[in-house]
């Protein structure tokens, strides 16, 4: 039986920071027992227990409010002020340092971009004269102008999530502002954390708000929303193994051209090599790293534009016709069909323009602009032109484009700066593989991995060491098995796209649901880009067979293994809530839980967010004694990038105070750090406790002062009063529950009541004083005596009368990957002698 929760009769859906003064809208809903939990057994005198986990879907409606503080916990008004971007009060001179960065970390697969893309445009609709250069050449050209420039850096860069890119940051960003989550593991005081700073909807932005309902009322679209995220994340996990592979492969072609006795065997075999330096230095970190190849990557840029510049005056300097779209329209004319095959090609200048989005957590929003728009599209434009004037005179030499455009004399030189921005740019991809994994993993949608976070200064910057030698491993097959560069740049195109795609309809999402700007714009993006996007799949999706397939295998075995992660984890905790202990059962165990309080502190580690987890039940019913005071700890990510030191504990009380039984919740975003010792983080939740039980104290002194006061008549005069830590009061707008006769309704004492009994006259202010440091000895006491884990592992298994695919993926794909996955207490590095781990299954 689930345990009984109560609300206050005014409660709404406010988002709004607590301290604010101003009035606001919010929506107006019926009463919702989830969201709140946990009360005294006290408490509920004459209330009998009911479902608290019924999830109600009354219609709402917008209603003008006063300033009001929700009641889930007194420490969820420590507000200090928005959580900013780390790089947001960045100096010029740090600015300067992040621009030059962002070269060797976000540009180098599009800086290197001019290495393949007419030699494989050209293998797929071969020259016949050259109004089908210029043809190429402007497809080229309006491509990098309208998908990296337009789409990526005008807009869905500001799609950030506080800084944060990636298709998980944008399905943060629409978790936060819409109850979209499948897990249902969120509280209304989550939107309390000054991370959200939710855009509230107004009254007349009418269409926010049918859209925000309709998602949070289809399930149907929750779930098609999240495949959608689980589709674009395993694109990008593709292009973490098919960049290296194109980028060093490509490069390390111009041996062909400069040593006619190299043969395709030794260039793979070359190329192996290079991958595996690569990835072993990955483990160095991206602001390490980003200094190092940040200068060669400058110098590759340079080389682009001088040997552009070069060409563009000893050979034809005509091709600034490219720029009049109008010969994208003869080269279609002329070539047909092969023209729409080469689409896969042209797509390859705009590679890498994901990684602008993906990586932004390494680096600022301007620092990304600045450096493409006045560095990098001008040299990739001058270098496009050059090779285009050079292939006006040389039709013959298409087929090895870039190396046989470069002057002789620079050959080498430009061949050992290729390869080295080569490599820097098979990182690019791999970086953003880094981040889009730990925002999955942290939002539940892959398992638990190592991440070694690479820099002091910036918590964004990671390494996993598993998910580099995976991509290494699978990188060096890819390479291996199809050496054609035409294959794997049409393997390189389907990732890149099916990203790119998914970016789309998220960014979309965005502009309805939050940005809330006209339609007309929104569905003009939304036409011009997806439709183009669109027409290029079709295009890649069409050589499908030559042997790219093996990427789409790749991606879809990345999809099943989120898939199987997220609904393995959503089926437990929905089972974990079902099996709750009851309220009813504690208070007949009494204080002493029907064992022996053995002094000390049990920390009892379970994902539960409300109520009392049934693996507690089977700790109460092994072990011979359990501790003095037993903490209930859940760690929870929630939609924002970084939640506040002074924010991320959350405590009540579990009984009454004489069962000396809390809640905690830690509550992480998923940009955060999880670099305590478990010293340092006992230390922190005990300052929290302290905070959380002397603040309780100051509430029940004042709602005690209220009662001294019988000659008012208002009707708020038995408000419920909060205390902010700066020194604000607020009202919570409800009249004392304990002032209500009706027996229908439960009636709340001071959460610090000794014992379950009527309300008893008023103590006098020296004995709370007394019964504050009482309870407070009693705390320092336990904690001298001792922190013990306790660990409960449950397990679930599916039922006899399932269906076959549901045991095969429950008993055995996702049993396997609980087992093989990092235990979320590993990172607090607890000595073995410290923790005691009990099991139990559940049957799903």
């Amino acid at each position: 039986m689930a345990n009984p929760k109560s609300k206050s009769p005014n409660s709404m859906g406010d988002e709004e920071d607590p301290d604010s003064t101003e009035s606001r809208w919010v929506f107006q809903e019926d009463e919702d027992p989830s969201e709140i939990e946990d009360f005294d057994a006290a408490d509920l005198r004459h209330q009998p227990m009911f479902d608290s986990e019924e999830e109600d879907n009354a219609e709402q409606r917008l209603v003008r409010t006063g300033p009001r503080i929700d009641s889930f916990d007194v420490e969820a008004l420590e507000v200090p002020g928005a959580q900013r971007n780390d790089y947001e009060d960045a100096s010029v001179g740090k600015r300067i340092v992040l621009a030059f960065q962002t070269l060797g970390v976000v540009f180098g697969d599009v800086g290197t971009s001019p290495l393949y893309t007419f030699s494989v445009m050209f293998r797929k609709a071969p020259i016949n004269g050259n109004e089908d250069i210029l043809g190429a050449l402007s497809l080229v050209l309006y491509t990098l102008i309208l998908i990296p420039l337009v789409k990526y850096v005008l807009v869905v860069l500001w799609a950030n999530d506080d800084g944060e890119g990636g298709t998980f940051a944008l399905y943060s960003l629409i978790c936060r502002n819409a109850k979209v989550s499948l897990l249902p593991n969120q509280l209304r005081s989550d939107a309390r954390i000054s991370g959200f700073r939710l855009k509230v909807p107004s009254a007349e932005l009418e269409r926010s708000l049918k859209i925000k309902e309709r998602l949070e009322t289809s399930v149907t679209l929750k779930k098609t929303l999240l495949l959608l995220v689980l589709a674009g994340t395993s694109m990008v996990i593709a292009n973490g193994v098919v960049t290296p592979a194109m980028s060093v492969l490509s490069s390390l072609n111009g041996l062909k051209v400069g040593v006619d006795a190299i043969k395709q065997d030794e260039v793979v075999m070359i190329s192996v090599a290079c991958l595996v330096i690569l990835f072993s230095v990955q483990k160095y970190g991206t602001s390490k790293m980003g200094l190092v190849v940040g200068p060669a990557l400058l110098i590759w840029f340079c080389s682009l534009a001088g040997i552009g510049i070069y060409n563009l005056a000893k050979y034809d300097s005509g091709v600034l016709r490219a720029f009049n779209p109008i010969h994208i329209y003869y080269f279609f004319k002329r070539n047909s069909t092969k023209a729409w095959y080469s689409l896969g090609g042209c797509l390859l200048c705009a590679t890498g323009s994901e990684a602008m989005f993906a990586d932004l957590c390494y680096f600022s929003v301007r620092s990304v602009q600045l450096t493409f728009v006045f560095l990098v599209l001008p040299c990739l434009l001058l270098g496009y032109l050059g090779q285009a004037a050079y292939l006006m005179e040389n039709h013959a030499d298409a087929g090895n484009a870039f190396y046989s455009s470069v002057p002789s004399g620079a050959f080498w030189p430009t061949f050992l700066i290729a390869n080295i921005a080569a490599l820097i740019a098979s990182r690019a991809m791999t970086t953003a593989t880094f981040s889009c994994i730990k925002q999955s993993a942290a939002l539940g949608c892959f398992p638990r991995l190592k991440i070694i976070h690479t820099s002091r200064k910036f918590m964004g910057q990671i390494y996993i060491p598993v998910i580099n030698w995976f991509l290494l491993a699978v990188s060096l097959v890819f390479v291996c098995s199809i050496s054609s560069i035409d294959e794997i740049g049409n393997a390189y195109g389907i990732a890149e796209l099916g990203v790119m795609m998914m970016t789309t309809v998220l960014v979309t999402l965005v502009m309805l649901l939050i940005w809330q700007i006209h339609i007309i714009v929104v569905l003009s993006f939304a036409v011009v880009f997806l439709g183009l996007e669109l027409t290029f799949f079709s295009s890649v999706l069409w050589s499908v067979t030559d042997g790219s397939w093996i990427i789409l295998v790749f991606a879809v075995i990345m999809f099943f293994i989120m898939f199987v992660w997220n609904y393995g984890s959503k089926l437990k905790y929905e089972t974990e809530v079902k099996q709750k202990l009851s309220m009813d059962l504690m208070r007949e165990l009494g204080c002493n839980l029907g064992t022996i309080r053995a002094p000390g502190i049990g920390l009892l580690y379970n994902e539960l967010v409300k109520g009392i987890p049934g693996i507690f039940g089977h700790f109460l019913t092994t072990l011979p004694a359990i501790h003095s005071m037993i903490i209930f700890v859940s760690i929870k990510y929630v939609p924002v990038p970084m939640v506040p030191q002074s924010e991320r504990f959350l405590f009540r009380r579990v009984c009454q105070r004489s069962y000396h039984i809390f809640r905690c919740i830690a509550r992480y975003g998923y940009k955060d750090v999880r670099k305590e010792n478990h010293q340092t983080f006992e230390q922190l939740l005990m300052e929290s406790l302290e905070k959380f039980i002397r603040r309780e104290a100051q509430e029940r002194s004042l709602e005690s002062d209220g009662d001294d006061d019988t000659d008012s008549e208002d009707e708020y005069s038995g408000s419920r009063v909060l205390i902010g830590p700066n020194g604000s009061v607020y009202s919570l707008g409800v009249p004392l529950l304990a002032e209500f006769n009706d027996t229908t309704v439960p009636k709340f004492e001071a959460s610090t009541s000794e014992e379950a009994c009527p309300a008893s006259p008023k103590a006098p202010a020296v004995d709370a004083e007394q019964s504050l440091e009482r309870e407070l000895s009693f705390i320092r006491t336990a904690k001298e005596s001792g922190v013990v884990y306790l660990l409960g592992h449950g397990d679930i298994r599916a039922r006899k009368d399932s269906w076959f695919i549901k045991k095969l993926i429950i008993n055995y794909f996702y049993s396997f990957l609980r087992k093989n996955c990092r235990r979320g207490i590993s990172n607090l590095s607890v000595p073995h002698s410290h923790m005691m781990q009990v099991g139990m299954t559940y049957m799903v």
